[in-house]
């Protein structure tokens, strides 16, 4: 199957490119161009669509979106199963995340290691898997956010091994203190097996911070959150993060977890390096009301989620289109929001293969309206149909 999308502002790696277009060939991208050119590739085969005449005038395509930290939404977690990990990316594929990494919150061990068996699993049968997400058990007590305390516990070589095992290669991201005991020594036993670390729900220091990036880790998670803040003297795991260029910060652009202003502050100064993740759990895309978060009750009122009885925060109602209108509104240029969706989540977990226009990438587009709102999605060149119905 073939596809041509033209006619859009071709967003893509930080550059906008008017009057573009886009053609997906056997899954690919195969070529891209602006204006009329694209009508030499036309066969009776072709699906085209017309980004201006579907989207309106100031249609922008992009890459699918990819996002590395997400729980759940439609009002299923992930952790619920195969039925509810479908349902939930179903939901967030129509608002452009053609792509995710399935996040686990903390739970005991061999809970944990069937979770993470199960999306291993899943990566082989559904294309949109890429992986999980430990966030959790290795944590701080005291930046526990939406984390059962009494399930937390050091990364002892052989815990995180039967995790690192029961994933198969699968596992792309361990969150975890690097002031535990053996933090430091567990950064570099997660990248051995080929998964990327993260730093984060975390009492760390700057310099520990730092020493755990020079261990390996190359995340930072939903920054400032769960962690110390920034203060000029003493800049914590964020100034670290942001000093060193091998880091990527995830971003929770919501209006709740990060002020507009920190938002564009980081975009402005980590260039790049800053990936606009959901974080999002089953309420996403679901009526408010009352849930479950890894075990933990919460409530979700006025699009924000909060441990029951508690302001503590717990993960977020969040897509990956309003976190762009989001970072849009709060003064970030498009070319750069779309970067931090796009291009830079796939580089921060390896795969080349995504999150760019470019020919031998896999062809993952969204269509978009002017206001930033979806019109189109298509994974491997295969629409999503519930994407127009979301628009």
């Amino acid at each position: 199957m073939t596809l041509i999308v033209h006619s859009a502002r071709v967003v893509d790696d930080g550059v906008v490119t008017e009057n573009g277009w886009v053609r997906v060939a056997e899954g690919r991208v195969a070529a891209s161009g602006t204006g009329d050119s694209w009508r030499a590739s036309v066969s009776p085969e072709t699906t085209v669509v017309d980004a201006a005449a579907r989207a309106g005038a100031g249609a922008a395509l992009t890459a699918g979106f990819i996002d590395l930290h997400g729980h759940g939404g439609g009002g299923r977690a992930y952790e619920d199963g195969v039925d509810a990990i479908r349902t939930a990316r179903a939901l967030h594929r129509a608002h452009g995340t053609t792509r995710a990494v399935i996040s686990l919150v903390t739970a005991p061990l061999h809970d944990l290691a069937a979770r993470v068996r199960l999306v291993a699993d899943l990566t082989r049968t559904d294309a949109d898997v890429l992986g999980s997400h430990l966030e959790g058990p290795f944590l701080d007590p005291g930046h526990r956010g939406a984390h059962d305390g009494d399930l937390l516990r050091a990364p002892a070589p052989d815990a995180l091994d039967r995790l690192l095992d029961a994933g198969a290669g699968t596992i792309r991201q361990v969150t975890l203190a690097p002031e535990l005991a053996g933090g430091l020594d567990a950064v570099r036993r997660v990248v051995e097996h080929g998964a990327a670390a993260a730093i984060g729900h975390t009492a760390a220091a700057a310099a520990t911070a730092a020493a755990a990036f020079d261990a390996g880790a190359t995340i930072l998670t939903h920054a400032f959150n769960a962690m110390p803040g920034l203060h000029h003297r003493s800049p914590g795991p964020v100034g670290a993060a942001l000093a060193d260029d091998r880091i990527t910060l995830e971003v929770i652009a919501d209006g709740v977890h990060l002020h507009p202003i920190i938002v564009r502050m980081l975009c402005a100064t980590a260039p790049g390096r800053i990936a606009l993740v959901t974080d999002a759990m089953a309420a996403a895309g679901a009526p408010e009301g009352d849930y479950l978060l890894g075990g933990l009750d919460v409530t979700v009122r006025g699009g924000e989620v909060r441990i029951a009885g508690t302001d503590t925060i717990a993960g977020s109602t969040l897509t990956q289109d309003a976190a762009l209108r989001v970072a849009v509104g709060a003064g970030v240029p498009l070319a750069v929001a779309v970067q931090a969706l796009t291009t830079t989540p796939a580089q921060a977990i390896g795969r080349a293969d995504l999150g760019r226009l470019v020919p031998g990438a896999l062809g993952d587009l969204v269509l978009l309206s002017d206001d930033l709102r979806v019109h189109g999605v298509w994974t491997a060149g295969v629409p999503d149909r519930g994407a127009a119905s979301r628009s």
